[in-house]
Protein backbone atom coordinates (compact mmCIF):
# COMPACT_ATOMS: atom_id res chain seq x y z
CA UNK A 1 0.00 0.00 0.00
CA UNK A 2 1.39 3.45 -1.02
CA UNK A 3 1.75 6.02 1.35
CA UNK A 4 -0.17 8.85 1.06
CA UNK A 5 1.46 12.55 -0.73
CA UNK A 6 2.48 14.97 1.93
CA UNK A 7 0.46 17.98 2.26
CA UNK A 8 1.84 21.25 0.75
CA UNK A 9 0.82 24.67 0.78
CA UNK A 10 0.38 26.40 -2.90
CA UNK A 11 0.41 30.01 -3.20
CA UNK A 12 -1.90 30.73 -6.07
CA UNK A 13 -2.36 34.54 -7.40
CA UNK A 14 -4.11 32.85 -11.20
CA UNK A 15 -1.18 34.10 -13.12
CA UNK A 16 1.57 32.09 -15.13
CA UNK A 17 3.67 31.60 -12.90
CA UNK A 18 1.54 30.51 -10.13
CA UNK A 19 -0.40 28.02 -12.07
CA UNK A 20 2.93 26.40 -13.35
CA UNK A 21 4.16 25.87 -9.69
CA UNK A 22 0.59 24.37 -8.60
CA UNK A 23 1.25 21.48 -11.55
CA UNK A 24 4.59 20.98 -10.45
CA UNK A 25 3.55 20.94 -6.75
CA UNK A 26 0.72 18.36 -7.96
CA UNK A 27 2.39 15.95 -9.25
CA UNK A 28 4.16 14.94 -5.95
CA UNK A 29 1.97 16.12 -2.88
CA UNK A 30 -1.56 16.84 -2.30
CA UNK A 31 -2.06 20.56 -2.72
CA UNK A 32 -3.66 22.97 -0.84
CA UNK A 33 -3.73 26.32 -2.73
CA UNK A 34 -3.80 29.57 -1.40
CA UNK A 35 -4.88 33.04 -2.78
CA UNK A 36 -5.76 36.82 -1.55
CA UNK A 37 -7.49 39.60 -2.26
CA UNK A 38 -5.32 42.53 -1.25
CA UNK A 39 -7.89 45.33 -3.41
CA UNK A 40 -5.35 44.94 -6.10
CA UNK A 41 -6.24 46.08 -9.02
CA UNK A 42 -7.40 43.60 -10.99
CA UNK A 43 -9.43 41.30 -9.43
CA UNK A 44 -10.21 38.89 -12.01
CA UNK A 45 -6.94 36.45 -11.40
CA UNK A 46 -8.99 35.64 -8.48
CA UNK A 47 -11.74 33.97 -10.66
CA UNK A 48 -8.92 32.66 -12.29
CA UNK A 49 -7.45 31.16 -9.17
CA UNK A 50 -10.67 29.30 -8.66
CA UNK A 51 -10.50 28.08 -11.89
CA UNK A 52 -6.97 26.74 -11.95
CA UNK A 53 -7.50 24.99 -8.44
CA UNK A 54 -10.89 23.39 -9.73
CA UNK A 55 -9.20 22.15 -12.40
CA UNK A 56 -6.78 19.79 -10.73
CA UNK A 57 -9.09 18.99 -7.99
CA UNK A 58 -7.14 21.15 -5.19
CA UNK A 59 -9.14 22.04 -2.13
CA UNK A 60 -8.30 25.93 -1.67
CA UNK A 61 -8.51 29.33 0.08
CA UNK A 62 -9.01 32.81 -0.65
CA UNK A 63 -7.97 35.56 2.20
CA UNK A 64 -9.10 39.02 2.50
CA UNK A 65 -6.16 41.41 3.32
CA UNK A 66 -7.63 44.88 4.85
CA UNK A 67 -7.24 47.40 2.21
CA UNK A 68 -5.02 49.98 3.53
CA UNK A 69 -2.29 47.57 4.35
CA UNK A 70 -0.73 47.42 1.05
CA UNK A 71 -0.98 51.02 -0.60
CA UNK A 72 1.55 52.85 -2.44
CA UNK A 73 1.64 50.11 -5.31
CA UNK A 74 0.48 50.61 -8.92
CA UNK A 75 -1.24 47.49 -8.33
CA UNK A 76 -3.09 48.82 -5.71
CA UNK A 77 -3.85 52.57 -6.19
CA UNK A 78 -6.09 53.05 -9.14
CA UNK A 79 -4.88 56.85 -9.03
CA UNK A 80 -1.23 55.32 -10.08
CA UNK A 81 -0.80 54.56 -13.59
CA UNK A 82 0.29 51.29 -14.53
CA UNK A 83 3.57 51.91 -16.21
CA UNK A 84 3.83 50.38 -20.20
CA UNK A 85 6.56 47.81 -20.59
CA UNK A 86 10.02 49.09 -20.75
CA UNK A 87 13.17 47.07 -20.78
CA UNK A 88 15.39 49.42 -19.35
CA UNK A 89 13.61 50.30 -16.16
CA UNK A 90 16.11 50.63 -13.30
CA UNK A 91 15.25 50.12 -9.82
CA UNK A 92 12.12 49.25 -7.59
CA UNK A 93 9.17 49.19 -10.14
CA UNK A 94 5.91 50.99 -8.85
CA UNK A 95 4.27 48.20 -9.68
CA UNK A 96 5.93 46.35 -6.11
CA UNK A 97 3.38 45.71 -3.70
CA UNK A 98 4.97 46.73 0.09
CA UNK A 99 5.99 43.54 1.98
CA UNK A 100 2.91 40.82 -0.43
CA UNK A 101 5.43 38.05 -0.29
CA UNK A 102 6.34 38.27 3.34
CA UNK A 103 3.00 38.94 4.44
CA UNK A 104 1.28 35.98 2.20
CA UNK A 105 3.91 33.61 3.64
CA UNK A 106 3.39 34.04 6.95
CA UNK A 107 -0.32 33.01 6.23
CA UNK A 108 1.17 30.17 4.54
CA UNK A 109 3.28 29.06 7.22
CA UNK A 110 0.58 29.68 9.87
CA UNK A 111 -1.68 27.39 7.34
CA UNK A 112 0.86 24.78 7.21
CA UNK A 113 1.17 24.50 10.56
CA UNK A 114 -1.81 23.97 11.07
CA UNK A 115 -2.26 21.30 9.04
CA UNK A 116 1.26 19.66 9.41
CA UNK A 117 2.80 20.39 6.21
CA UNK A 118 6.38 20.99 5.87
CA UNK A 119 6.39 22.31 1.65
CA UNK A 120 5.48 25.53 0.97
CA UNK A 121 5.25 26.51 -2.96
CA UNK A 122 5.77 29.99 -4.38
CA UNK A 123 6.12 30.96 -8.08
CA UNK A 124 8.68 33.56 -7.21
CA UNK A 125 11.26 34.71 -10.15
CA UNK A 126 14.55 36.70 -9.74
CA UNK A 127 14.80 36.43 -13.64
CA UNK A 128 12.42 38.33 -15.35
CA UNK A 129 11.08 40.08 -11.76
CA UNK A 130 14.32 41.30 -10.72
CA UNK A 131 12.97 44.58 -9.86
CA UNK A 132 11.55 43.38 -6.70
CA UNK A 133 13.29 42.62 -3.49
CA UNK A 134 10.73 39.68 -2.26
CA UNK A 135 11.33 37.28 -5.17
CA UNK A 136 15.17 36.94 -4.54
CA UNK A 137 16.92 34.01 -3.87
CA UNK A 138 18.18 35.98 -0.48
CA UNK A 139 15.08 36.45 1.27
CA UNK A 140 13.45 33.14 0.22
CA UNK A 141 16.63 31.87 2.42
CA UNK A 142 16.34 33.89 4.67
CA UNK A 143 12.47 33.67 5.12
CA UNK A 144 12.82 30.17 5.35
CA UNK A 145 15.42 30.06 8.14
CA UNK A 146 13.24 32.64 10.23
CA UNK A 147 10.15 30.07 9.29
CA UNK A 148 12.13 27.35 11.10
CA UNK A 149 12.88 29.63 13.99
CA UNK A 150 9.61 30.58 14.90
CA UNK A 151 7.44 27.73 14.75
CA UNK A 152 6.40 24.93 16.86
CA UNK A 153 7.39 22.64 14.03
CA UNK A 154 10.54 23.88 13.05
CA UNK A 155 11.88 23.82 16.64
CA UNK A 156 10.34 20.49 17.22
CA UNK A 157 12.33 19.18 13.90
CA UNK A 158 9.78 19.77 11.64
CA UNK A 159 11.89 21.56 9.19
CA UNK A 160 9.68 23.49 6.79
CA UNK A 161 11.09 24.05 3.28
CA UNK A 162 9.78 26.60 0.87
CA UNK A 163 10.01 25.44 -2.83
CA UNK A 164 10.91 27.94 -5.53
CA UNK A 165 10.83 26.13 -9.00
CA UNK A 166 11.20 28.60 -11.14
CA UNK A 167 13.47 31.21 -9.46
CA UNK A 168 15.88 30.99 -12.03
CA UNK A 169 14.04 30.40 -15.25
CA UNK A 170 12.77 32.71 -17.84
CA UNK A 171 9.21 32.73 -19.19
CA UNK A 172 10.02 31.05 -21.96
CA UNK A 173 11.26 28.07 -19.69
CA UNK A 174 8.54 28.21 -17.57
CA UNK A 175 6.05 28.26 -20.01
CA UNK A 176 7.95 25.08 -21.67
CA UNK A 177 7.39 23.14 -18.03
CA UNK A 178 3.69 24.34 -18.08
CA UNK A 179 3.03 23.07 -21.07
CA UNK A 180 5.07 19.83 -20.63
CA UNK A 181 2.60 19.17 -17.79
CA UNK A 182 -0.57 20.64 -19.25
CA UNK A 183 -1.19 23.49 -18.05
CA UNK A 184 -3.89 25.74 -19.61
CA UNK A 185 -2.45 29.02 -20.03
CA UNK A 186 -5.99 30.63 -21.32
CA UNK A 187 -7.32 30.29 -18.07
CA UNK A 188 -4.58 32.43 -16.48
CA UNK A 189 -4.35 36.46 -15.75
CA UNK A 190 -1.08 37.71 -15.33
CA UNK A 191 -1.77 41.21 -16.76
CA UNK A 192 -1.62 43.81 -14.19
CA UNK A 193 -4.93 45.73 -14.82
CA UNK A 194 -7.18 42.90 -16.48
CA UNK A 195 -11.12 43.85 -16.76
CA UNK A 196 -13.49 41.89 -15.00
CA UNK A 197 -13.74 39.75 -18.11
CA UNK A 198 -9.80 38.79 -17.25
CA UNK A 199 -8.96 40.74 -20.62
CA UNK A 200 -4.97 41.44 -20.66
CA UNK A 201 -4.13 45.54 -21.53
CA UNK A 202 -1.30 43.88 -23.59
CA UNK A 203 1.05 46.81 -22.63
CA UNK A 204 2.03 46.60 -19.23
CA UNK A 205 5.56 44.96 -18.04
CA UNK A 206 3.36 41.39 -16.79
CA UNK A 207 1.75 40.89 -20.65
CA UNK A 208 4.83 42.04 -22.52
CA UNK A 209 7.02 39.76 -20.37
CA UNK A 210 4.14 36.40 -20.77
CA UNK A 211 3.94 37.54 -24.84
CA UNK A 212 7.45 37.50 -25.07
CA UNK A 213 7.88 34.02 -23.46
CA UNK A 214 5.13 32.38 -25.96
CA UNK A 215 6.98 33.92 -28.72
CA UNK A 216 10.30 32.74 -27.79
CA UNK A 217 8.88 29.15 -27.59
CA UNK A 218 6.87 29.52 -31.33
CA UNK A 219 4.05 28.75 -29.39
CA UNK A 220 0.86 30.39 -30.00
CA UNK A 221 -0.59 33.38 -27.52
CA UNK A 222 -3.95 32.29 -25.45
CA UNK A 223 -4.08 35.55 -23.69
CA UNK A 224 -7.07 37.03 -24.40
CA UNK A 225 -6.61 40.60 -24.50
CA UNK A 226 -8.99 43.54 -24.77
Amino acid sequence: MSNPASKAIVLLSGGLDSATVLAIANQSFDCHAISFNYAQRSLSEINAAKQIAKHYSVSHQIFQIDKGVMVGSALTDKSMDVPEFDDEEQGIPVTYVPARNTLFLSYALAIAEVKGSQDIFIGVNAVDFSGYPDCRPEYIRSYEIMANLATKAGVEGNTLKIHVPLIDKSKAEIIQIGSDLDVDYAATVSCYQANEQGEACGVCDSCQLRRKGFEALGIADPTRYI
